[in-house]
């Protein structure tokens, strides 16, 4: 189903509008939620807490693309859970995608609310345009959805190593990218 017919079930609050948008965008949400927890029964539970926040939310929102919609609440209800679960004990799985770019992103404090950040967002947009769409797609991959590194090379048909390698040279560009810009000096 399109994805305007589906908030259009949400308007009409239908119940049809959460199992269309779990056929279309579920199994997506859910592997998501899952790289950032670690845990089926975890990211069951995030999903469910997003479709009722989906549902809170529109409308009066329209989203457009409706899936980069919903894999930002999946991803901020994890990230939320992650960091709630974990307060006392670091996880090394998650925080290594995060700690990796961690010092290109100025202040140490919480990366992943610093990256929310509109100003910070802008730049990384900006720096995100600089790159082809293979190099996108890995660092998309690798710090926005948390796949592992031989998730995206099998996919990409790369070497494990090949895509470290862009990994190092997108993350030295970033650096560049915010010195340039002012955010780092």
């Amino acid at each position: 189903m399109e994805d305007e017919k589906i908030i259009e079930l949400f308007f009409q609050r239908s119940n049809d509008a959460l199992e269309e948008l779990d056929k279309k965008y579920g199994a997506a949400m859910r592997k998501l939620s899952k790289n950032i927890l670690g845990s089926d029964e975890d990211a069951k539970e995030c999903l469910n807490d997003a479709y009722l926040g989906i549902w809170r939310a529109i409308p009066p929102e329209r989203p457009s693309p409706l899936f980069a919609y919903v894999c930002r609440v999946i991803r901020n209800i994890s990230l939320k859970r992650r960091r709630r679960d974990t307060a006392m004990m670091r996880d090394r799985r998650l925080n290594v995608s995060l700690e990796e770019i961690s010092d290109v992103i100025p202040d140490g404090a919480d990366i992943a609310e610093q990256i929310e950040g509109s100003e910070l967002t802008a730049t990384l947009n900006g720096f995100l345009k600089t790159l082809d769409r293979t190099n996108l797609y890995i660092f998309m991959r690798k710090y926005w959805y948390f796949d592992p590194v031989s998730e995206i090379s099998s996919r990409l048909g790369m070497t494990d190593a090949a895509v470290y390698q862009r990994l190092g040279r997108m993350k030295k560009s970033l650096y560049d990218h915010l010195v340039k810009q002012g955010v780092l000096k």
